[in-house]
């Protein structure tokens, strides 16, 4: 019998003062049973840095066929398909021909930097791609805040967030490894 995914609730209130958008966003959140705490809040770093009314969370680790998170129009276009984690340059290729825009929030420290090393040119030579790193210190702490049901406020500015739940907090700033390049 294979096992099911986790269902986490999430309230999660964002601030982005350069994008002037307030709003808070009631997210239900399926973990697959082989997704870590860390994958599962770097997915939500990413909905509250890329947060808009139309934004959700795809199948992802379950589908090589929709991201961890995307953004769809009125009409279902793919406006902006956002993965997390390293992946392959193949599906930012694919993906990119679906969509118009792709984001790759990477993480997990040193692999980073090999898979970076590995995929940079190839990645760099498509548009309307970025790839930032979220610091490794910054992922763990934000492992340590995952709950099956969580509060969360995030304050951006530019690059640099403050994540917060009710008993902690975290300060990160995104490194950008490649800008859209249209």
């Amino acid at each position: 019998m294979a096992l099911k995914s986790t269902v986490c609730k999430a309230t999660l209130n964002v601030a982005d003062v350069e994008r002037n958008y307030y709003a808070e966003h009631p997210l239900t959140i399926a973990v697959h049973p082989s997704e870590t705490p860390e994958r599962m809040m770097v997915r939500v770093l990413a909905f509250a840095i890329c947060a808009h009314p139309q934004l959700s969370f795809g199948r992802g680790i379950s589908s090589d066929d929709e991201p961890a998170l995307w953004q769809r129009d009125d009409t279902g276009a793919i406006q902006r398909w956002i993965e997390v984690g390293l992946p392959d340059e193949r599906l930012l290729r694919r993906a990119r021909g679906r969509a118009d825009e792709v984001l790759v929030f990477a993480y997990g420290g040193r692999a980073v930097e090999v898979w970076w090393q590995q995929n940079k040119s190839a990645i760099e030579k498509l548009s309307g791609v970025q790839v930032l790193e979220v610091p490794l210190e910054a992922s763990r702490a934000l492992a340590a805040m995952a709950a099956r049901n969580i509060a969360l406020s995030a304050s951006i500015t530019g690059h640099h967030v403050y994540f917060s739940d009710a008993n902690q907090s975290v300060e990160l700033e995104l490194t950008v490894l490649t800008s859209r390049n249209e």
